[in-house]
């Protein structure tokens, strides 16, 4: 990893043979033998280099820090007032009136008969969780049991899905009507849709979000852990350990399945985002090391957006992917309802976007995922 690679050299490589090799075609046999030994060299090059990258995609840098908040969690050891506040969640959504005073009291609630039982639950799903944390090339196959099969009860996959990101270049767009003509609409992180029906339709079969965003929902007075009805079924990946309270109070007054995204899968995005945003940065910065990846992207805050999972997601489930509002422009907003301009930096966007072409294009040049996968074609709309 702290050797330099130098990409850009080798595209450069790549090029003066390809041109080499095109003289030599009529050549006699030892010029053929020179060409066919060098373009060999040239493929171990290219393995080496993917080689490289697929070991450091694999390579969790915040996995400490996670089984370290995970071990003091089920341990009831909030440790700070900061992680008290992340527990206010359990009053905001069963409007109780117990307001400890510091971390040490909200624990000696939480061992009361009243609070006894959430205690119970929280344990038990992050020890599951915790438990099926690891990485399973295969899981992509296994989406129609872990997310279709609860939702709906019908182990075949969806005829057509629309995933619908939250860019602004869907304003004036006119979508709508094409998002909705799909079976099954997925939409992210609780976006507003009204208002915005003729450009992002008006359906939503499946939401699915982050636990950050449940998390700083239950934060706010009057905010609805499921915008979109009580019957649409909610699906979301866990940013923190904690958040299993959000998702638990949550899912006490949702009457449609909520489901915690399965870590196995987690990972397998993970390594795919970190791949390809690895991959762009060696490409577009020629001479630096990998080591210097980290400070670019924040390091152990660096993670892949709601959008690509959600697209990850689609591509087990259904048998036709088309995706809108994935993109950007200079005059667009960030998200199409929302003032937001800048992007975050914890996410690499370019990068997803190379991971979608590779979807339309070449999927099988997608690493982590197993050969007996069959992609479903995939469509973007701009």
């Amino acid at each position: 990893m702290k050797g330099s690679i130098r990409p850009l050299i080798s595209i450069l490589f790549l090029i003066a043979l390809a041109t080499t090799l095109s003289c030599r075609i009529f050549i006699g046999r030892r010029g053929q033998h020179t060409a066919a030994a060098e373009l060999g060299s040239n493929r171990a090059l290219i393995q080496n280099f993917n080689s490289t990258l697929l070991k450091f995609a694999a390579i969790d840098i915040g996995e400490e820090k996670s089984k370290l908040e995970i071990d003091q969690l089920l341990e009831l050891n909030f440790g700070s007032l900061g992680r008290y506040k992340a527990y206010a969640a359990w009053r905001r959504f069963n409007e109780h009136d117990v307001k400890p005073r510091n971390s040490k009291g909200f624990s000696e609630m939480l061992r009361s008969p009243k609070f006894h039982r959430y205690w119970l639950d929280f344990r038990r799903n992050l020890q599951d969780w915790a438990r099926k944390k690891m990485f399973q090339p295969d899981i992509m196959m296994d989406l129609v049991r872990l997310v279709k099969v609860p939702i709906d009860r019908s182990n075949r996959t969806y005829k057509s899905c629309a995933v619908v990101g939250n860019s602004g270049i869907l304003l004036n767009s006119r979508h709508g009507k094409s998002i909705d003509d799909h079976e099954v609409v997925i939409r992210l992180n609780n976006a507003r849709i009204e208002g915005f029906e003729k450009h992002v339709g008006s359906k939503t079969s499946i939401s699915f979000v982050n636990s950050n965003v449940l998390h700083l929902c239950a934060m706010r007075k009057g905010c609805l852990c499921h915008p979109y009805g009580y019957n649409v079924p909610i699906v979301m990946y866990i940013c923190q350990p904690v958040h299993f309270v959000d998702y638990l109070l949550c899912n006490a007054s949702h009457k449609a399945p909520l489901l915690v995204t399965d870590p196995r899968f987690d990972l397998l995005c993970a390594r795919i985002g970190k791949y390809y945003s690895a991959k762009r940065f060696l490409e577009e910065t020629a001479g630096k090391s990998l080591g210097e990846w980290g400070p670019t992207h924040d390091g152990s805050m660096f993670h892949y957006s709601s959008g690509l999972q959600a697209v990850m997601l689609a591509l087990g489930i259904c048998d036709r992917v088309s995706m809108f509002g994935f993109g950007k422009s200079t005059s667009a907003k960030h998200h199409y309802h929302t003032n937001q301009k800048g992007e975050l930096r914890l996410h690499d966007y370019e990068a997803e976007y190379e991971f979608y072409r590779d979807l339309v294009k070449n999927p099988h040049a997608i690493p982590f995922i197993s050969d007996e996968f069959k992609f479903p074609p995939v469509v973007i709309y701009q």
